[in-house]
């Protein structure tokens, strides 16, 4: 049901997996799946794409560069739009795989990855269905929700040096992804940031890294995959949102999603933004398998 995959996408080799369902005797509908912030394939993507499988569609999940298995320098850096463009790779690579209906495409992401499929949907019109997870939808307002108005402008002043040194040739900048002390520099300053990855680290993916470069902050107050959503449509769109999510906070999501066009559909879920894949996985899993099949089975 799962083997290793690798393929290339400008210049570096992304890794992963390759899910078909076990009883599979033609090409089936295919999703495409990447994690989110810094986070790699085996904090529970695993479980999303057997979910998938079990409803006879298969999925290609991938490593995103620079991280996990995947290669790509300078190693711990997020681009969200060249993570963007590696899911269009993934995609062209789907098409060259026989047990895949090239007919049937689908895209899900989730946290910062939701809002890579939003973009996704609407610039690839080889997606025939999208669902997006607790999605990041406005870098620079989700960064100022994050940050203490008295931390941001020594924030801008750190951006603005890293800049400089990088300009001079010197190596980037790093910062942790969570620390456990909140007022401390973490890229994602939450409490259940810092167990969620921490624990998942130790249970499920130890190849998961700490640190990512002060770039990557940057890159994301520049992103917003809301100005994209209303192209998205005629592509069916369901979004999945936490009600108690603040780290891609809710209001910005919730207000994306009014922005989208038909067809579309909205699942809210109990919890916080890291339930969708422990507590409320079930209930989350459902919600996109439900969408995909609705959509790309005949």
């Amino acid at each position: 049901m799962r083997e290793n995959i690798e393929f290339e996408a400008d210049g570096a080799t992304l890794r992963g997996w390759h899910y078909t369902p076990d009883n599979a005797d033609e090409p089936v509908p295919t999703i495409v799946i990447a994690h989110g912030f810094s986070a790699v394939k085996e904090m529970y993507l695993d479980k999303f794409a057997e979910a998938f499988a079990e409803a006879g569609l298969g999925s290609i999940v991938f490593d995103n560069r620079n991280f996990g298995e995947s290669d790509g320098e300078p190693r711990y850096e997020i681009d969200p739009y060249q993570q963007v463009r590696d899911y269009r790779h993934a995609i062209t690579y789907a098409e060259t795989l026989e047990d895949v209906d090239t007919d049937r495409i689908g895209v899900w992401g989730t946290s910062y990855s939701g809002g890579h499929v939003l973009t996704v949907g609407a610039w690839d019109n080889r997606v025939d269905c999208v669902v997006s997870q607790v999605p990041l939808t406005d870098g620079l307002y989700n960064l100022r929700r994050l940050v203490r108005a008295d931390f941001i402008g020594d924030l801008r002043e750190q951006l603005n040096e890293d800049r400089r040194a990088r300009f001079q040739g010197e190596d980037p900048t790093y910062l942790p992804v969570v620390s456990e002390d909140l007022l401390g520099d973490a890229a994602l300053p939450t409490q259940d940031s810092y167990e969620w990855f921490t624990e998942t680290k130790e249970q499920r993916a130890p190849n998961w890294e700490n640190e990512v470069t002060l770039k990557t902050i940057e890159m994301m107050s520049e992103y917003a995959p809301k100005d994209h959503v209303e192209e998205i449509s005629p592509t069916p769109l369901r979004m999945i949102i936490a009600n108690g999510d603040h780290l891609a906070v809710k209001d910005a999501a919730f207000e994306t999603y009014e922005q989208a066009r038909e067809p579309k559909s909205i699942v809210t879920l109990d919890g916080g933004h890291f339930d969708a894949y422990t507590e409320a996985f079930d209930e989350a899993s459902t919600a996109a398998t439900d969408w995909f099949v609705e959509h790309l089975t005949p």
